[in-house]
C-alpha cells in the first residue's frame, strides 16, 4: 500500500535481456570496427602506401625523419656515364696583348668542349670544333676528373669547324676513349644527349636531354663574314640545350655512343629549342686527315671564282655574252698559272653551268660539289660558256692546300 513491489515472474527477464543487449551491441561494434579496419586500412593509419621519408612524434612534439636511399638506373643514366669520361673542357690561352708576345704571358680566351676518341702509343686525339681552338698559343685540357693537361692544335679545318687536338697520353685510361656511333642511322624522334660545359668550366659534364628533331639538314655558314654564306654545313638538328661551352662536345645516343659534335645553335630570341650537331660519319674522314695531314685534303681546279647573279646585267650581256636563257652560273675571275684549270684550258671570264652533267647555279654548289664528290687526283668534265658559246673540257683536280 504504501511500496511497490514486482511480484511478476517476468521481472527478472526484463533486467537480464538489458545486460544481454549491451554486450551484444558492444561485441558487434567491435567486430564490425575489425572489419573496416581490415578493408581500409589507411582509416587507422595501418595502410601500405611507401613514402621516402618515416615520421615518428615524441611525447615532447620531436619530430625524427628518415631519409631513405633509392637507386635510380636508367638507360639515359647508363649512356651518359658511359660517354661523359671522354667529354672534356677545352681552354683557348692567347697571347695577354701585343706587348706580352714572346714573353709567356697567356690569358684565357674562351672555353670549349672536346671527345677524346683515340689513343695511339702515347697520344691521346680529341676531337672538337675549330672555333673553340682557333687563334690559340696554348690549349689546356680538362679532364673529367678535373685533371689538368696541356695541349696542342694537330690540324684544324674552318669549312667544316673541326679541329683535332692532342695531348699525352700518360695516366689516362682506356675507358676515357668515346665509342663512335652510326648517324645514318639515326631516326626524327629518337632520344638524345648532349655532354659539355656550357658557359665555362663551373657547368663542366653537364647533360641535356632532346630528341633527334631532324636529319640531313643544312645550315648556311658565312665563313668569311662577307653576309654571303660559303658553305651548306650538314647537320642533326636537336631541342638538346646546346650554350656556349657546348661546342665541341658530345651528342651521344641512347647507347652512349657519340653520333655527334655539337656545333651551333640559332640564338635568336624568337627561336628556342633549335640546336645543331655535326653527324658523326662525316666528321670521321675530316678528322683522320687532320690526324695524317694537319689539314683536309680537298681537290681543287685552280681558279678564282664569283656569282653570275653579283654580275651587272649589262655585263652579263656586253662583256661575258651570255645568251639570254642563262641567268645562273659561276665567271672565272681569275686563273692561277700551271694550275688544273690552266692546263685544261679554262680563261677568265669563262662561266661555268655544269660539273660532270651536274649544274651548278653559283660557287657554292661548286664548291659542294667539288669537296663532297671529289677527290685529288680525279678527273671532272667542266661544261662553261666563252663569248656566248657553249664548250666542255676535262681536266684533273689538284691539291687545294698547293695551289
Amino acid at each position: 500500500m504504501g511500496f511497490y513491489d514486482d511480484h511478476s515472474p517476468n521481472r527478472y527477464k526484463t533486467r537480464k535481456g538489458g545486460k544481454f543487449g549491451f554486450f551484444s551491441g558492444l561485441i558487434g561494434g567491435i567486430i564490425g570496427a575489425l572489419l573496416v579496419a581490415m578493408i581500409y586500412p589507411g582509416i587507422f593509419g595501418g595502410g601500405t602506401n611507401q613514402t621516402s621519408t618515416e615520421t615518428n612524434k615524441g611525447n615532447k612534439n620531436q619530430t625524427i625523419t628518415k631519409n631513405v636511399s633509392l637507386d635510380v638506373t636508367t638507360d639515359v643514366t647508363k649512356a651518359v656515364d658511359k660517354a661523359s669520361k671522354g667529354v672534356v673542357g677545352i681552354t683557348n690561352l692567347q697571347s695577354a696583348n701585343f706587348w706580352s708576345n714572346g714573353n709567356g704571358e697567356t690569358e684565357e680566351a674562351g672555353v670549349g668542349s672536346g671527345v677524346i676518341y683515340k689513343k695511339a702509343g702515347d697520344i691521346i686525339y680529341i676531337v672538337t670544333n675549330h672555333h673553340v681552338v682557333e687563334g690559340a698559343t696554348e690549349l689546356e685540357v680538362t679532364l673529367a676528373d678535373s685533371t689538368k693537361v696541356a695541349a696542342k692544335v694537330r690540324g684544324s679545318d674552318v669549312w667544316t669547324d673541326l679541329a683535332v687536338v692532342e695531348m699525352s697520353a700518360k695516366g689516362i685510361d682506356d675507358d676515357l676513349i668515346s665509342e663512335f656511333g652510326d648517324s645514318e642511322a639515326l631516326k626524327i624522334g629518337e632520344p638524345v644527349m648532349a655532354i659539355g660545359n656550357p658557359l665555362g668550366l663551373q657547368f663542366s659534364g653537364s647533360v641535356t636531354q632532346g630528341i633527334v628533331s631532324g636529319v640531313n639538314r643544312t645550315v648556311p655558314v658565312d665563313i668569311n663574314k662577307d653576309g654571303i654564306p660559303d658553305w651548306h654545313a650538314e647537320v642533326i638538328q636537336t631541342d638538346a640545350a646546346i650554350n656556349p661551352g657546348n661546342s665541341g662536345g658530345a651528342l651521344i645516343n641512347i647507347a652512349g655512343q657519340v653520333i655527334g659534335i655539337n656545333s651551333m645553335k640559332i640564338a635568336q630570341s624568337a627561336v628556342e629549342g633549335i640546336g645543331f650537331s655535326i653527324p658523326i660519319n662525316y666528321v670521321i674522314p675530316i678528322i683522320d686527315d687532320l690526324e695524317k695531314y694537319g689539314e683536309v685534303k680537298r681537290p681543287a681546279m685552280g681558279v678564282s671564282l664569283r656569282n653570275v647573279s653579283e654580275v651587272a646585267a649589262y655585263h652579263q650581256q656586253q662583256t661575258l655574252k651570255l645568251p639570254n636563257n642563262v641567268s645562273e652560273g659561276i665567271m672565272v675571275e681569275q686563273v692561277v698559272p700551271n694550275s688544273s684549270a690552266d692546263k685544261a684550258g679554262l680563261q677568265e671570264l669563262d662561266v661555268i653551268t655544269e660539273l660532270d652533267g651536274e649544274k651548278v647555279a653559283d660557287v657554292l654548289e661548286l664548291r659542294k660539289y667539288l669537296y663532297n664528290h671529289k677527290k685529288v687526283g680525279d678527273s671532272m668534265k667542266v661544261k662553261y660558256y666563252r663569248a656566248g658559246k657553249v664548250n666542255e673540257i676535262t681536266l684533273t683536280l689538284s691539291d687545294e692546300t698547293r695551289m
